[in-house]
């Protein structure tokens, strides 16, 4: 039985109708699925009223799970899988540390040797308004590039660093950064970015990067402006309006996304992710 698909925006982005994740499902079924992910990047289950163990089954059909190692702060006490999104405040009364987590540009894992190849991202309560996480597609970006700008771009490596987020000056808040740092020392990854999958290149950037390697933060500054303006432009983005028991899947390998905060702070936004391997990629560097 073919899958259903409904377009979600121009450049990303499919809603997968009449499918129940938590159901069997056939290597064929789950296969018109994946190649659904390779093809438009985001998909999009809606109605998804589901435990975490069939979060974390279904997930495991896209590949080996990160138990978060990198974020012990963030990943749920009973299920290393499940990193944990939210700005309900902690048991002891402070702030949660992942109350501003993805609210830049960025693709999951890249300050790691082994970035993210897919995460999905489980909504539980969310804000009456707001709150939307929006995905731009780097294989459109790469490819409205003049060609001086490509060939420019690919002999760069963009150093990556964890402890991006914004915070607030609370002392939580500059213990995670400082625990975030020592965990995932600064790596570089290949500005243009060839899909282990599609073989299509695409911009592998985002709000992590500080310099390009062999140069300062200043010099690089300009240019890293530039790409992730570019690569953000209306015409590459899809903006998501959440609704509970929503999953959305995406490919870290070729879109960024960003998490928005306009939303009423006093109202509940919880959500749980888990997030695929991907395949080693970069090199470690001094900071």
């Amino acid at each position: 039985m073919d899958l259903k698909l409904r377009r979600l925006s121009y450049p990303l982005g499919v809603e997968v109708c009449d499918i129940d994740v938590a159901a069997p499902m056939s290597e064929s079924q789950f296969g018109q699925i994946y190649q659904a992910f390779l093809d438009h990047c985001v998909l999009l289950f809606r109605g998804q009223d589901i435990t975490r163990e069939q979060h974390i089954a279904f997930s495991s059909r896209f590949g080996a799970l990160d138990p978060h190692d990198a974020f012990p702060s963030d990943r749920h006490p009973d299920y290393p899988q499940l990193m944990v999104v939210t700005n309900e405040a902690q048991a002891d009364g402070s702030p949660s540390v992942s109350r501003y987590a993805g609210r830049r540009w960025h693709t999951d894992m890249s300050q790691t040797l082994r970035p993210a190849a897919a995460s999905l991202l489980r909504s539980w309560r969310v804000p009456e308004v707001g709150g939307d996480t929006m995905f731009a597609n780097m294989y459109l970006a790469y490819d409205a590039l003049s060609d001086g700008m490509k060939k420019l771009i690919d002999g760069l490596h963009a150093v990556h660093f964890s402890g991006t987020r914004k915070l607030d000056a609370t002392q939580t808040d500059q213990a995670h950064a400082s625990e975030q740092q020592r965990i995932s020392p600064p790596v570089a990854h290949p500005v243009a970015r060839v899909h282990p999958e599609t073989g299509r290149k695409c911009i592998f950037l985002g709000e992590k990067v500080k310099r390009f390697d062999g140069m300062t933060e200043e010099e690089s500054k300009p240019l890293i402006d530039y790409l992730n303006r570019h690569a953000t432009r209306p015409e590459f983005v899809f903006r998501h309006q959440w609704r509970p028991n929503d999953i959305i899947v995406w490919d870290n390998r070729c879109t960024l996304h960003e998490a928005l905060g306009d939303f009423d702070q006093t109202q509940n936004r919880y959500m749980e992710r888990t997030t695929v391997f991907g395949t080693p990629l970069g090199y470690a560097v001094s900071a």
